[in-house]
C-alpha cells in the first residue's frame, strides 16, 4: 500500500514542498526552506556526526535530507526506500548535486535490511518509519544495524497525548491523515518509546518539537495564511494546481487518476491541519536513543 502511495504522490510531493518531504518547527521571520533545512542540521548536531561517519537515512524518500545532512556533517549516507521511481528520482538528483560519491541509495522493506549486525556510525528517520506496521520490528531491525555505543534520533508521526480515543471527531481527524497519507493505525507517543526500550534502546531524551514552536507546523498547508513563499500550498495555489492537473490529466500528459490523487492529498492535508490545531496529532515526536555498548548495559 505505502509502495503505490508514494508511486501516486512522489511528484505531487516534490511540486509542493521541494526534495524534502516533512515538516519542521518554525521562527517568525524564517521560510519553510530555512526551517527544514535547520530542522535536518538539528538531527545531525544530534547525532554527534563526524566526517567520515557511514550514516542510515530510513524511508528516505528522494533523499533532500540525506542530502543536506551529508554536505552538512561531511559523512556518507545510505538511504533506504522500498520505493523505485523514489530511488531513481533521487539518484538524479545526487548526480545534480554532486554528491554521488557519498550518498546512495539501496531499495529494501526497513522491516528486513540485508545489512550485516553493527554496520552504521549513526542512523536517522524523518516522518518515515509511521509506515511501519509494526514499530518494535521496524525499532528492532534498526538496532540490529547499528554500531554498539551509537545513536538512532528520530522525527515520527503521532497522536498526542490530548488525543481521546472515545472523541469521534477525534478519530476523524485520525483517519484522514491515515489514508490520506498511506499510513497504517497512527501510534501514540508513549507506544513508540516502549517500543523503542523492548527493542533494547536506551532512551537519552524526548519531545513534541511542535510544542512551543513559535509558528504552527501545520501553516504552509492552512488555507487561510497566504505566503508568496508557499504559494503553491495556498488556496490559490491549490486551485491552480488542482485545474493545471485536471486538464493535463484531460489531453493525456497527466496519468489518469492525478486528479484523484490530488483530491486525496488535500483531504490529507485538511485532516494534518485540523490535527495540529486541537493538539491532539504531531509530526515531529523526537526521539535521541543509544545501543548499549554490551547487551547486559
Amino acid at each position: 500500500m505505502v509502495n503505490k502511495y508514494y508511486d501516486l504522490v512522489t511528484s505531487f510531493y516534490e511540486f509542493g514542498w521541494g526534495e524534502s518531504f516533512h515538516f519542521a518547527p518554525r521562527w517568525k521571520g524564517e521560510s519553510l526552506k530555512e526551517s527544514i533545512k535547520r530542522h535536518e542540521h538539528f538531527l545531525a548536531l544530534q547525532l554527534g556526526l563526524k566526517p567520515g561517519h557511514k550514516v542510515l537515512d530510513v524511508g528516505c524518500g528522494i533523499g533532500g535530507p540525506l542530502r543536506e545532512i551529508a554536505r552538512f556533517s561531511s559523512t556518507s549516507v545510505t538511504g533506504i526506500n522500498n520505493n523505485e521511481y523514489q530511488i531513481t528520482r533521487g539518484k538524479e538528483l545526487n548526480r545534480i548535486a554532486g554528491v554521488e560519491k557519498t550518498c546512495n541509495f539501496v531499495k529494501a522493506d526497513f522491516m528486513k535490511m540485508a545489512f550485516p549486525d553493527s554496520t552504521f556510525d549513526a542512523i536517522y528517520a524523518i516522518e518515515a518509519t509511521c509506515h511501519a506496521p509494526d514499530a518494535y520490528g521496524c525499532y528492532k531491525e534498526i538496532y540490529r544495524v547499528l554500531k554498539p555505543g551509537q545513536y538512532f534520533a528520530a522525527y515520527e508521526w503521532c497522536m498526542t497525548d490530548s488525543f481521546d480515543p472515545n472523541n469521534s471527531e477525534h478519530q476523524k481527524i485520525k483517519a484522514e491523515i491515515e489514508i490520506g497519507d498511506g499510513l497504517p493505525d497512527i501510534r501514540l507517543t508513549g507506544q513508540c518509546l516502549e517500543a523503542l526500550k523492548q527493542a533494547g534502546f536506551e532512551i537519552i531524551w524526548e519531545k513534541d518539537l511542535a510544542v512551543g514552536s513559535p509558528l504552527p507546523w501545520y501553516l504552509p498547508l492552512d488555507t487561510s495564511h497566504f505566503s508568496l513563499s508557499s504559494f503553491r500550498l495556498t488556496s490559490v495555489g491549490r486551485f491552480i494546481t488542482r485545474n493545471m492537473v485536471k486538464g493535463l490529466e484531460f489531453v493525456g500528459l497527466a496519468p489518469k487518476g492525478s486528479q484523484r490523487v490530488q483530491d486525496f492529498l488535500e483531504r490529507a492535508a485538511e485532516g494534518l491541519v485540523e490535527g495540529g490545531r486541537k493538539e491532539i496529532f504531531t509530526p515531529m515526536y523526537f526521539f535521541l536513543a543509544r545501543k548499549p555498548l554490551s547487551e547486559r548495559q
